[in-house]
């Protein structure tokens, strides 16, 4: 059965016969993935961004009112980071059919993406309303911190559907090509979100809530502004603007299978999370200043990734399983090479940049610890991440759900070990766990990734992207 649209299925490439002329390879080839990847890591740190003007505008309030406002972010991001199979899933079939030649098509997955994406933030908003409370008391939120960090989280809650409309219609430009749109809608939107917030916390003194409804109504904006452009688009091309529940449903089972991918990669984290609070604040402070470092790394692999995305899924459907291998080839050494470059410059940058962060001398041993173990493993992380957005940008959400699930049984059992055999308050625990993390589990996800990528069962031409 079809992952992404309803229809026959397409042929694997190996039977797929002669295959279209491979775009020119070398210069033109770089250029389309930069002219790809680079706006498409501006328009990733969007949302982060969003939640950090929040936390510098709400810092000035307080101390409970900045830990109110992280606790309920925490919230957020969870929510919407298992959302991102709505553009996951979108990219890779509108830009399958625009290779095929078929624009109305991949406009109307794009309007049934939209649907979809707005009918699970209106379920997740009245979900978040009527839990916020419990929710945050489970997370150990009480008094004062409990308070400002519910206050926040229900006026956010109106801006889920908002959210999760810009990841899907993000997803439809991208699947046209098109990174630069996005970027300049996620500049815009923090732009109007910081005079927003500002102006509602200190001009109205509406304090947490405020923050959260300048950010609620900076997204809602960016979402009216995507949703007119594929109106637009959508009626030029002839597409209704009624979504066709066959399609919402088959964009949902794609998506079904990323959500699983998603949730074992958020599972890996909070585990690794829950190892480090084990091992004492000192190292636990450590760990967050690590993964922050690891997270603003994994934006421009990202970026590599979502170019992988569209391009692999428009030169699949257009049968041009010649230019398909050679642009796996080329981002593969590109993520390759970002790894060796960027661990070159962690290993240099080891030992000082937690006076960066903080003054705080057993932090500083503690990171520096890990910093050199994350470096050792940034060649690995380029090539996960790289061939993770070639699998994506080809359909294969199934084999992708299922590795993750096999990555974390090799995953769990070294973050157990690590637990029970090192000593806590040691620097050296947290390098042992980030070993575990960048090494033991980013080559697990580089074996599954790896291996699938040798057999080519991925690679199904045509406008349809078939189960490998």
């Amino acid at each position: 059965m079809p992952e992404t649209l309803p229809g026959p299925s397409a042929p694997d490439a190996s039977a797929a016969g002669p295959s279209a002329p491979a775009p020119p390879a070398g210069t033109s080839q770089s250029r389309a993935i930069l002219r790809l990847a680079v706006p498409a890591f501006g328009a990733l740190i969007a949302e982060p961004l969003f939640l950090l003007a929040d936390s510098a505008i709400v810092g000035h309030l307080g101390v409970a009112e900045l830990a109110g406002v992280g606790l309920a972010a925490t919230v957020l991001q969870t929510a919407v980071g298992l959302m991102v199979f709505l553009a996951y899933s979108t990219t890779p079939a509108v830009a399958r059919l625009l290779g095929a030649g078929r624009r109305a098509d991949a406009l109307a997955v794009g309007r049934d993406g939209l649907w979809l994406a707005a009918l699970l933030g209106v379920v997740l908003a009245a979900a978040g309303w009527l839990t916020a409370t419990p929710l945050l008391s489970a997370l150990g939120a009480d008094g004062e911190v409990l308070d400002f960090a519910r206050h926040y989280l229900v006026v956010s809650m109106a801006g889920i559907p908002a959210m999760l409309v810009v990841l899907a219609a993000t997803g439809v430009l991208r699947g046209l090509q098109d990174t630069r749109t996005p970027l300049v809608v996620a500049g815009l939107g923090f732009a109007v979100n910081i005079v927003l917030n500002f102006a509602l916390v200190y001009g109205l003194h509406m304090s947490v809530a405020g923050a959260a409804l300048g950010t609620v109504l900076a997204q809602w904006g960016m979402a009216a502004t995507y949703l007119v452009m594929v109106v637009r688009a959508a009626r030029a091309a002839g597409v209704g603007l009624r979504p066709d529940w066959v399609g919402v449903r088959t964009v949902s089972r794609v998506g079904s299978w990323l959500m699983v991918r998603t949730l074992s990669l958020r599972i890996a984290i909070v585990a690794t999370v829950i190892v480090a609070t084990a091992q004492g604040s000192v190292n636990l402070a450590a760990h967050q200043l690590a993964m922050t470092v690891f997270s603003f790394l994994a934006f421009a692999l990202d970026a590599l990734a979502i170019a992988a995305q569209a391009l692999i899924g428009k030169e699949l459907g257009a049968g041009n399983v010649t230019a398909v291998r050679a642009l796996t080839r080329t981002m593969t050494r590109w993520g390759l090479g970002f790894g060796v470059v960027t661990g070159l410059a962690l290993w240099a940058a080891s030992g000082g940049v937690g006076w960066i962060f903080t003054t705080d001398v057993g932090v500083h041993h503690a990171l520096a610890a890990a910093l050199v173990v994350m470096a050792l493993g940034q060649p690995l992380a380029g090539y996960v991440f790289v061939l993770d957005g070639v699998l994506i940008g080809a359909g294969d959400a199934r084999y992708l759900a299922l590795a993750g699930l096999a990555n974390l049984v090799i995953y769990l059992p070294l973050l157990f070990w690590v637990q029970a055999a090192q000593p806590l308050e040691n620097p050296a625990a947290l390098a042992w766990l980030w070993a575990a993390f960048s090494l033991g589990y980013m080559a697990a996800r580089a074996l599954t990734l790896g291996l699938r990528a040798r057999t080519g069962r991925w690679m199904r031409v045509g406008a349809v992207a078939g189960r490998g």
